[in-house]
């Protein structure tokens, strides 16, 4: 595990663990990719063998005739190794491949499931790199790297075994170089492990600040903090290049050690076949074919252990991987999302929404809620008021399931519901509202998949955004986001608002979802907000006091304690805090635009 800066990262027995349950999953796809491999190496093995018996019926002065099968089976070998090997490389790529397309699916649902606490503690950058990254880092191992290390391993394997079968003193001098490429291995291993999960973490924290500077590009410019900034992304490039360079370095010390070995090897077979054909103990073709068996073996065994570099970073991605997918849940999931209470029922009979005593710390840091209970009846509207820190962002990112409260429960129609289930009957939307790169139709259909064009229309419509929605270049196929039209802020809030009619959940929660929007665009979103929320129990964090004022009951936090609570109007003769803040927004906004 990294520290807590960092997502986990899986230990090398939890990344085996998995690896061994996802094969066995797939233990018949598996099964045929190594026996379709196996015949490939075989196959590749028979042509070294028949050039041994094509040497010794030269030396016998055989007739050119016995050429012939002799090199109908050389062609015969290498059409069956060559198809065999490549149509093993397919199917060990094709399991691969499934494998890392389920682990990815697994990591960005977790991902998406993280406290709102935990991606502001880790950043952006450590988790983007690694479902891109790091997923392609196993993606490349998984389609060219494995394959060719399955298929050097058998050839080699192979190979042994048909030197040995020629005669064991042969087989035993080519195994001479085994324990020299284990040592080679056992010397290299150890120390890459550590750099190349070095250089993980270099190239996360280097896209955390690329991602950080990036959103952040206004501020940076505002502050003159261009050449600071600049400073601090060339320092992390260059941890990440000399971390790269003594990876290669010690790589390169690892090939000298595999020259080694392959050069004892070599001369191993040459001087013991020798010795055996001198004492006719075997035949010139025979040592031969040997030789040329493991001096084929270079460029396999070679990609074998020199792809063990791509091999590590690729099982250090893994672990990253790994270590995100098996982050515990806040419960247990549902799939379906037709159970969210784990007791056999749907969506509960009534929306009344409760908090109960909750108590709330960011990463151990003073408590800001402190003990705090609401209750917003079925159907009701209430709003949270209080100064800026008292606590009411935090109090609706639990009650929407965002947070998981300290102590405390939040129940949804009498049950008490864990933070994954809460999300099933909550929607909440907030003042940063974000605008997916797409068309305008398809990005609200990530509301509700495969909604048809008339109810979208309605959702529109519900909220006042028909007229402009319609109107844009290409109606509701507008390209919208990044790089497409670009939309007001108030646009995008209606666009928000009416993902959440299409939702359709049980309770709404809008975290001042007006603020952004300027006096008279604030006045339009409220109307919109009202449309949207009508009939649903609602909580509001009231930026505007307007929102208060409409509401069905108040409740005044301060210090992440409430104070007061009750009508707007029974506040305000109170005299109270409400009544404080209350006077004061009158103070600065006209009346007629307050109500």
């Amino acid at each position: 595990m990294t520290g807590s800066d960092r997502l986990p990262i899986a230990g090398a027995r939890r990344t085996w663990a998995w690896l061994r349950l996802e094969l066995r999953a797939r233990w018949l796809g598996s099964t045929f990719a190594a026996l379709v491999g196996v015949v490939g190496a075989a196959a590749s093995v028979v042509p070294a063998y028949a050039l041994g018996v094509l040497v010794d019926r030269v030396k016998e002065n055989a007739p050119v005739s016995a050429i012939v099968p002799i090199a109908v089976v050389i062609v015969a070998a290498a059409v069956v190794g060559g198809v065999a090997t490549g149509t093993a490389t397919y199917l060990v790529g094709r399991v691969c491949g499934h494998m890392l397309a389920d682990l990815r699916e697994r990591t960005v649902a977790r991902a998406l499931r993280l406290p709102a606490t935990t991606l502001e503690r880790i950043g952006k950058g450590d988790l983007l790199s690694r479902v891109s990254s790091d997923a392609a880092a196993i993606g490349k191992a998984a389609t060219s790297v494995i394959p060719t290390m399955i298929s050097a391993f058998l050839l080699g394997v192979l190979s042994i075994a048909a030197m040995a079968g020629m005669d064991w003193r042969l087989g035993l001098a080519g195994a001479v170089a085994v324990p020299l490429y284990v040592a080679a291995l056992r010397w290299y291993l150890p120390r890459a492990a550590p750099k190349y999960a070095a250089e993980r973490h270099a190239v996360a924290g280097n896209s955390q600040l690329l991602v950080e500077n990036m959103q952040g590009v206004r501020t940076v410019h505002a502050y003159r903090l261009e050449q600071r900034r600049l400073r601090d992304i060339g320092d992390a490039s260059y941890q990440v290049h000399d971390i790269s360079v003594s990876v290669f370095t010690l790589f390169t010390r690892f090939v000298g050690r595999i020259n080694r070995a392959e050069f004892f090897g070599l001369a191993a077979i040459l001087v013991v076949g020798f010795l055996l054909v001198r004492s006719g103990a075997a035949t010139v073709g025979q040592s031969a074919a040997a030789a040329v068996l493991f001096h084929r073996l270079f460029n396999p065994i070679g990609m074998l252990l020199f792809t063990f570099d791509e091999l590590q970073a690729a099982a250090a991605s893994l672990a990253r991987l790994v270590g995100v997918a098996d982050l515990a849940p806040d419960c247990g999931d549902d799939p379906d999302g037709d159970d969210p209470d784990g007791d056999g029922v749907g969506e509960p009979a009534g929306a009344a929404l409760e908090l109960r005593d909750v108590r709330f710390r960011y990463d151990g840091g003073p408590e800001v809620l402190h003990g705090v209970s609401i209750s917003v009846p079925a159907g009701a509207r209430v709003a949270l008021v209080g100064s800026t820190g008292a606590g009411k962002s935090t109090l609706a990112a639990i009650a929407a399931g965002i947070l998981r409260p300290e102590t405390g429960t939040v129940s949804v129609a009498g049950v008490a519901q864990a933070p994954d289930r809460l999300r099933a009957h909550v929607a909440i939307i907030t003042q940063e509202v974000h605008v997916f790169a797409g068309p305008l139709i398809e990005d609200l259909r990530l509301a509700r998949p495969g909604a048809p064009a008339g109810e979208i229309a309605a959702a529109l419509s519900a909220v006042g955004a028909l007229d402009w929605a319609t109107a844009l270049p290409a109606g509701l196929d507008t390209v919208v986001g990044e790089g497409g039209h670009e939309l007001t802020t108030a646009q995008a809030q209606q666009l928000a608002l009416a993902r959440l009619i299409l939702v359709d959940p049980a309770i709404a929660i809008l975290d001042e979802a007006t603020a952004e929007a300027g006096s008279l665009g604030a006045r339009t979103l409220e109307e919109s907000a009202a449309a949207a929320t009508r009939g649903r129990t609602t909580l509001i964090v009231a930026h505007r006091l307007a929102q208060a004022a409409a509401a069905d009951r108040v409740v005044v936090l301060e210090h992440g304690r409430i104070v007061e609570q009750g009508g707007h109007e029974e506040l305000v003769a109170a005299g109270g805090r409400y009544a404080q803040l209350w006077r004061a927004w009158e103070a600065r906004t006209p009346t007629s635009s307050s109500r």
